[in-house]
């Protein structure tokens, strides 16, 4: 078995976990969140700390206990803590603002880019070149910045482009007469 399907899960105060057969739901400051558990996979809640465990001793079994774990973690820490990413635009006129529940883009294309913030995200642009996305669901925060993100990448020649605040570009030399 993974080493991380057999660390235990801590409760944090304020946060409240149940189980109904195989669904798992954690209510907490930031939000409700639920998750339906793996048939090969069997959770154990005593006082505040969960643990998981396979039904078998089966490959695939012990393989998927691992990410189950992760996948409750997260949203026992996402309803208590919330995620949060931080992106930057680079580029000479690339702009960003946050209006309501749509994010205003200007990325030097011949339009703008209107794009609507989903249902438990809250997203903050602090400078016209960051932007913040935040919230509850881990996989839903990284969806909506890769989907930003796609409407323009960051170039290998000058590192225009959108980009996470620490993900490093690889920068190509160019072309040479």
């Amino acid at each position: 078995m993974s080493r991380i399907a057999k660390k235990p899960i801590e409760l944090p105060n304020g946060v409240e976990f149940s189980v109904n057969g195989r669904e798992v739901s954690a209510k907490g400051p930031k939000g409700n969140l639920s998750v339906t558990l793996h048939d090969a996979v069997e959770l154990k809640q005593e006082d505040n700390v969960i643990t998981l465990s396979p039904r078998d001793d089966r490959q695939s079994s012990l393989a998927v206990t691992g990410t189950m774990r992760s996948v409750v973690s997260n949203i026992v820490e996402g309803v208590a803590n919330g995620f949060e990413k931080k992106m930057q635009l680079v580029g000479v006129g690339y702009r960003a603002q946050a209006q309501g529940k749509q994010l205003n883009l200007s990325l030097g294309l011949s339009h703008p880019v209107n794009y609507q913030v989903p249902d438990g995200i809250e997203i903050e642009t602090p400078a016209a070149t960051e932007i913040v996305v935040r919230g509850c669901d881990k996989q839903k925060v990284g969806q909506v910045c890769a989907e930003i993100r796609a409407y323009r990448p960051p170039e290998p020649y000058k590192g225009k482009g959108i980009k996470y605040v620490d993900e490093q570009i690889v920068r190509k030399e160019a072309k040479k007469k």
